[in-house]
């Protein structure tokens, strides 16, 4: 459970990190599943419901950025995982005791070249009838500043939507010289393997390309009140009901104001965020293939 202290740190900053909350049997379980999935990629060629491949990626030397929401789905203990006492007692301190699981993936950075995310909030994705809405994040791998930490800017989430649009068209990406923001500022959340990080969706983060030696891998929980609503709207109820974790279902949504932006029209590149960055007109973080050319 979360001291008083840590809750007024989130209330005021937008994150935190709860240190070595996976361990033993759990966390060698959760490695190993990923690793079995990532052999798997060998005989996939392109994205699919499953797979979001590094541009790198072949049949010799699979490469997989991420693995999408299909594993909650596919995988028990990967659906487990999500409903874990040891992460929900800990949300019922932060957004109520009634929750549900809005979505997630398992974000991959692997040794020397894994992808930057470009700085973004998460609310620009999917705005709610309220901001009760976080993310949470365990990490596979023990995470310091070479192989590309989570990075936040603490109090964001307490200020502005800010713009994730080029040329008229959502991009899933903030561009930098149109912030008024000291990125230098940023805070890294690094830890242990087995620690969990929590951020606000309204937090400005985003992450460096992994520049050491060591991967780093990333399992996202993204989780709302239950009574917070997507206002891009429910496409199957019965699906969305059945995503509760904590508590149940209702059908009066808590209305707060918070700013919004829609992400619409909807970007020129569907998939993963890492999709729809691609149509970003400014980048702050060096991606691998520039690196490469620049060593060149």
């Amino acid at each position: 459970m979360l001291t008083d202290t840590q809750i007024e740190t989130y209330r005021r900053d937008g994150y935190l990190v709860i240190p070595r909350l996976i361990e033993g049997e759990q966390l060698a379980a959760l490695r190993a599943l990923t690793d079995r999935i990532v052999a798997d990629a060998r005989g996939v060629a392109a994205n699919d419901e499953l797979y979001d491949l590094e541009p790198s990626h072949s049949a010799t030397l699979p490469r997989v950025r991420r693995l999408k929401p299909a594993i909650f789905k596919r995988y028990e203990f990967f659906h487990d995982l999500v409903r874990d006492p040891k992460i929900t007692a800990i949300l019922t301190q932060l957004i109520g005791p009634a929750i549900r699981h809005y979505g997630g993936k398992l974000n991959m950075k692997s040794a020397g070249y894994g992808s930057p995310v470009e700085w973004h909030q998460d609310w620009a994705f999917y705005p709610h009838t309220n901001d009760d809405v976080l993310a949470t994040g365990i990490y596979l791998d023990d995470c310091d500043l070479g192989n590309g930490p989570l990075m936040v800017l603490p109090g964001t989430h307490l200020g502005p939507t800010y713009d994730h649009h080029a040329d008229g068209r959502f991009c899933g990406a903030m561009d930098p010289e149109a912030c008024d923001l000291d990125f230098s500022k940023a805070v890294p959340l690094m830890g242990p393997a087995g620690s969990m990080t929590i951020h606000h969706a309204r937090l400005v983060h985003g992450s460096a390309l992994n520049t050491s030696n060591q991967q780093r891998r990333l399992l996202l929980h993204e989780y709302t009140a239950a009574d917070a609503w997507p206002l891009m709207g429910i496409a199957n109820f019965d699906e969305f009901n059945s995503r509760m974790v904590l508590g149940e279902p209702n059908v009066e949504p808590r209305v707060r104001a918070a700013p919004v932006r829609m992400p619409l029209p909807a970007a020129d590149y569907q998939g993963s965020i890492y999709e729809n960055q691609r149509a970003a007109s400014r980048r702050f973080f060096e991606t691998h293939e520039e690196r490469a050319s620049a060593a060149n």
